[in-house]
Parts: structure tokens; C-alpha cells; sequence
């Protein structure tokens, strides 16, 4: 007869807490979806998950340990022939399992609830509610819960936002992916990666990766478009001149009319951030007029010279 105490490694005189204690280790160490090139770790994980059925109820416990039942919650047959599940011709008695390789299909409304072993080993309960899954009419369980689900939080410069670069991030596997960006991807955005959370009985779940959008240092986001401020010198915005001018894809020759002011705003077309339908907004150029400090000979060539203009009529002063 299969004896749980051996298959768990624990003496008959073993505790509740050193049965569970016990069978955790070895459900995390043999479970199928971290042993999936390994057939004989699930049929492993099959044997102590039986061991530990009948273990962790005090009732079968005690009826095994009298030699009343097997492993399989059979009763033992008379005559010294213990002829349970496994023996001769495969005898399935009341309670039996009929456990699949890898320990989860066939498990009846008498099996355990595995809800509180993989809460926190595989990722928390993910729903199962009551059960392993969760009882179904005729006492069968439904489909085992996924592993739960890992956020993320990713840091996206603003100008791989606007050209839409594809991102790289690790996971708590410490593998790679590459994440594309959608158009119309938004601040805040939550991005779902199917089966690439943590692992569960039914499966992993997802990561949950939440964009965020990086502060620039220049650029600065408005809607679709990308604004910037563009410092010019006094004799650039007098007299003209071609200049040269950031966007997200690299620098560009853009003309400043003479007579240019402070705050006149210049349109890139096609250089801010890709909307839903594909297309892009504009950069916003914001010209600002720097003069400079204690400029000697720029005070003697404006000496005489005065604007005629009252720039200050529009605020009434």
C-alpha cells in the first residue's frame, strides 16, 4: 500500500502545519507549469497531492492510520488483500480520485481546497472561490485558476511615444520582451500580455504593464501635438535666419522671418504624436527672443533708437 507520509517525507506523528509545510515545498518545486519538459515531475506532483488529500483530513487520516482505507480513500479489502487503486486491475472504490498526470483533471467535490496552498506560492486564489477551481452540479470541479496577474509600471520618453519605438521590458522571470506602442496610446495606459504573469494549476496569468510618459527636457506634450520653445538671438528675429530646430526624429532647418517677435508659434507639420488612425499631430515652435546681458556695443548701436509702437495699448496702461 502507498504510503502518504513517505511520498510527503514527514513522520506519522507529523503536525497539520508540518503536513502542509511539507507538501507546499514540494507542490512548488514539482508543479507541471515549472516542469513541463519533465513528465515524470507531474505525475510526482499527481502522488503528493493524493498524499497530502487524505493527510489533511483528520476523519481519512485516522481511518488510514487504522488500516481502514488506502491512500485512494478506499476501503482496505478483507482477507489481508489491500487491493486499492493501483493494484491489479485498477479497483476504484468510493472516493477515488482518478487523478490525470498532472494531478488536477478528475478530482471530486470530496477533494481538498487547494485555494489556500496556492494562495501566495503560484500568485494569490485568482478567483477560485471556494475551491480548486470551484464546484460544478455532481460534486466535479471546473477549470483549475490561472496564476495571477504582475503590474508593471514602464517609463516611455516622450519622443519614443510620439515615433511609437518599441519598448523592452523585463520581467519578474527576468526574461525580455519587446512591447510595440498602439497609436493613441495615452498616459496612464494599461497594456495586457497574455499568459506572461505568474504561473497557476490552470495556467499563468498576465502582466499588466501601465505606460508612463517620461518627462522631457525640452519637449512638453499639447493634445496630438509636441511644443517646444525655441531660444533665437535678437539679430535672428530682426533680420532673419535659418535656424536649426529639434524634433523627436532629430534636427531640422526651419526659417524665422525677419521681424519675428517673442511668442510667435511656427507649425512643424506631421512631428507630434501618432493618433489612432495613423496619422501624427504637429511640433509647436514658440520662438523666444534672448537678449544679451550687459552687451556694451548693443547698447551703443539702440542709442537714440526708440519703438514708437505702445505695445501696452491692447492692456489699457
Amino acid at each position: 500500500m502507498a504510503d502518504p507520509y513517505s511520498i510527503l517525507g514527514v513522520a506519522r506523528s507529523a503536525t497539520e502545519k508540518d503536513i502542509k509545510s511539507a507538501y507546499r515545498k514540494l507542490a512548488k518545486e514539482l508543479h507541471p507549469d515549472r516542469n513541463t519538459d519533465n513528465p515524470k515531475a507531474a505525475e510526482r506532483f499527481g502522488e503528493i497531492t493524493r498524499a497530502y488529500d487524505l493527510l489533511s483530513d483528520k476523519d481519512k487520516r485516522a481511518r488510514f492510520d487504522r488500516g481502514e482505507i488506502d491512500i485512494d480513500g478506499n476501503p482496505s479489502m478483507p482477507f489481508g488483500y489491500g487491493g486499492g487503486a493501483g493494484q491489479g486491475g485498477g479497483f476504484a472504490g468510493a472516493g477515488q480520485r482518478g487523478f490525470r498526470a498532472d494531478g488536477f483533471e478528475g478530482m471530486t467535490g470530496e477533494g481538498i481546497d487547494l485555494g489556500d496552498i496556492f494562495d501566495g506560492l503560484f500568485g494569490g486564489r485568482g478567483g477560485m472561490g471556494g475551491g480548486f477551481g470551484g464546484s460544478q452540479p455532481g460534486g466535479r470541479r471546473g477549470p483549475a485558476p490561472k496564476g495571477a496577474s504582475v503590474q508593471y509600471k514602464l517609463g516611455v520618453p516622450l519622443t519614443d511615444v510620439a515615433l511609437l519605438h518599441t519598448q523592452r521590458i523585463t520581467l519578474s522571470d527576468g526574461k525580455t520582451i519587446d512591447l510595440k506602442l498602439p497609436p493613441g496610446i495615452e498616459d496612464g495606459m494599461q497594456m495586457r500580455l497574455t499568459g506572461k504573469g505568474q504561473a497557476g494549476p490552470g495556467g499563468s496569468g498576465d502582466a499588466l504593464v501601465t505606460i508612463q510618459f517620461q518627462p522631457h527636457p525640452f519637449f512638453r506634450r499639447d493634445g496630438d501635438n509636441l511644443r517646444i520653445d525655441l531660444p533665437i538671438s535678437l539679430d535672428e528675429a530682426v533680420s532673419g535666419a535659418k535656424v536649426r530646430v529639434p524634433t523627436a526624429e532629430g534636427a531640422v532647418m526651419l526659417t524665422v522671418a525677419p521681424g519675428s517677435s517673442s511668442g510667435k508659434t511656427l507649425r512643424l507639420k506631421g512631428k507630434g504624436f501618432t493618433r489612432k488612425d495613423g496619422t501624427r499631430g504637429d511640433q509647436l515652435i514658440t520662438l523666444e527672443v534672448q537678449l544679451p546681458e550687459q552687451d556694451e556695443d548693443l547698447v551703443r548701436r539702440l542709442d537714440g533708437w526708440r519703438d514708437p509702437r505702445n505695445l501696452r495699448a491692447r492692456l489699457g496702461v
